[in-house]
């Protein structure tokens, strides 16, 4: 299906191509009728280029009256004025509803492809499990990762504690700093995550309009406050290794974390509820 209508796109580009250097070269042969094929020769293009910003209803009932309109003109020159009808008629007549047609089929197929490069992109978007910009596993596969890791949990009584994190005052720091330091920033924070945290435990990006880290530890609830002050204190570190430079700004985290109970947090999305509300008592 997308093979032919890229084939569809790529014909009706190259027709009307060559429409257009057929209509030029009619339009040039003769000087004394060039003004008017130039007249008509816009018309052509006005209306493909209606055509191709609506739709073939209306370049058709615009083809309608101008053969209707151009018809009734060339009848007239020949019944009143005893003019004769010639292939400077039949070429207009002819050539504007061709030129509406590739016009139409060129833009039918450009707007499927577009529909279709549109629906792998959402499908590709829906399907991805890593963030783009920090190269972390995003939500989606948080949730299948963490549909494996409690069950292992409530099988073999494994302590599991989703420790979730992101930076206090964002928006306003958003307003305040370039795109190039937010990113340093979310680089800096991934990087003291990833190396606060053991081999076995995972790091997610939960959300990336306002950044929120996910740290799925195999550990209980204490075990999550040793995680947490390691990173206060690796943070507090690279704030005072910057507060030299001449855009200083600090950065500060919310934390919240949560262990993992069957009762309570039974689903995924419930767990991180959970652990959400917790970062509303880090102040």
């Amino acid at each position: 299906m997308r093979r032919n209508t890229s084939l569809m796109s790529d014909g009706g580009f190259l027709l009307l191509f060559i429409a257009c250097f057929i209509c030029i070269v009619f339009t040039a042969r003769d000087p004394n009728l060039y003004l008017h094929n130039i007249i008509f020769l816009n018309v052509a293009f006005l209306i493909a280029i209606v055509t191709y910003f609506t739709t073939i209803t209306t370049g058709l009932i615009l083809n309608i009256a101008f053969v209707f309109g151009y018809g009734t003109f060339t009848i007239y020159q020949t019944v009143v004025q005893g003019g004769v009808v010639t292939s400077q008629s039949y070429f207009w007549l002819i050539m504007t509803p061709v030129l509406t047609a590739i016009t139409w089929m060129f833009t039918l197929a450009s707007k499927q492809l577009q529909e279709e490069n549109e629906a792998l992109q959402k499908k590709n978007a829906s399907l991805a499990t890593m963030d783009e910009s920090t190269n972390l596993k995003n939500m989606l596969s948080f949730q299948k990762d963490t549909t494996v890791f409690m069950a292992l949990s409530d099988r073999y009584k494994i302590p599991l504690t989703l420790l979730v994190l992101n930076v206090k005052y964002w928006n306003e720091l958003r307003r305040m700093i370039g795109e190039e330091q937010l990113n340093a920033a979310v680089y800096n924070i991934t990087a003291i995550s990833q190396t606060s945290i053991r081999a076995n435990d995972s790091l997610y990006m939960l959300s990336q309009e306002n950044p929120t880290w996910g740290l799925l530890l195999f550990t209980d609830r204490d075990g999550a406050d040793i995680v947490m002050n390691r990173l206060r204190s690796r943070l507090a570190e690279i704030n005072e290794s910057e507060r030299s430079t001449s855009n200083r700004f600090e950065l500060n985290l919310k934390m919240g974390a949560y262990e993992y109970n069957r009762e309570e947090t039974p689903t995924p999305l419930e767990w991180i509820t959970r652990a959400r509300k917790e970062l509303e008592y880090d102040v």
